[in-house]
Order: C-alpha cells, then sequence, then structure tokens
C-alpha cells in the first residue's frame, strides 16, 4: 500500500507561482511512476505532468508546457510541482498519483490551486 499527501496549494494572482509537494510512504519501492493531475469543476480530470521516478523523464500536458516542472527528491519518495506565470484556467483540484509495478494508481485527496484574475 502506497499512502499520498499532498502540500502547497493555495490562492495566487495571475501572474504568480505556487510549489506543490507530494510525499509518498508505504511500499514505496514499488513506485515507477508520479505524476499530477487536476480537475476544475465540471471538467475532466487532465493530466498536468509526470516524471519516471527511475530514470527521471518527464512529460507535461501541453496547457503546462514551458510553466510548470516536475522534480523529484534524491530518495525518489517526493515529487514537487513548480507552477509558473499561473492563469485563472490552472485554478483547480491538484492531485498527486503513484503507479506501481502492477500498473495500480495510487492517489492522493488532493490540493485546491485557485488563481484570480
Amino acid at each position: 500500500q502506497v499512502e499520498l499527501v499532498e502540500s502547497g496549494g493555495g490562492s495566487v494572482q495571475a501572474g504568480g507561482s505556487l510549489r506543490l509537494s507530494c510525499r509518498a510512504s508505504g511500499y514505496t519501492f514499488s513506485i515507477y511512476s508520479m505524476g499530477w493531475f487536476r480537475q476544475a469543476p465540471g471538467k475532466e480530470r487532465e493530466e498536468v505532468a509526470r516524471i519516471d521516478t527511475d530514470a527521471g523523464t518527464t512529460i507535461y500536458g501541453d496547457s503546462v508546457k514551458g510553466r510548470f516542472t516536475i522534480s523529484q527528491d534524491n530518495a525518489k519518495t517526493t515529487v514537487y510541482l513548480q507552477m509558473n506565470s499561473l492563469k485563472p484556467e490552472d485554478s483547480g483540484m491538484y492531485y498527486c498519483s503513484a503507479r506501481d509495478g502492477a500498473n495500480y494508481d495510487y492517489w492522493g485527496r488532493g490540493t485546491q490551486v485557485t488563481v484570480s484574475s
């Protein structure tokens, strides 16, 4: 079992920055990929960024490329999402996700990001 806890959400004006953190605990040795998703009211959940925890390779959603950066700590149990040049459309609940070797996805409870214009 893996537990994910997000932190770092909040309210910011457009153009500002926030840094989200997600700490994994439990059977973290089984994880090979971690990522961030977001969901705004009335919209589907979309993938924002993902990192291969072994290779360190990253992928980003088109809407955040060049503005967001995903990274991990040396222990590979905490991932960060640095969000710059935030826009009102970036607002939503941000969820951390981790995938294990059986391709099972774990989810955190989410952290709210609100960007005002």
